[in-house]
């Protein structure tokens, strides 16, 4: 899970191409759940580390691949 990872997309709501790179490393801060993506705009950052919180789905895989590891 901490392979790097980047993704475009064509935002036509904003009319920019949006990059978003991330480490995909799930961080935990005391609430929730979440990946840190820095995001850009036709490639001018416009967010760093912004905190994308992890999908329910995803948290209860995580939560089962855990407790069957010990």
């Amino acid at each position: 899970m901490g392979q790097s990872t980047t993704r475009d997309e064509i935002r036509f709501d904003l009319q920019v191409l949006e990059t978003t790179e991330s480490d995909n490393i799930v961080r935990w801060d005391g609430e929730r759940l979440y990946v840190e993506q820095d995001i850009y705009h036709n490639g001018q950052l416009v967010h760093r580390r912004y905190r994308r919180t992890i999908t329910e789905p995803v948290a209860r895989a995580l939560s089962r691949l855990l407790a069957s590891s010990h």
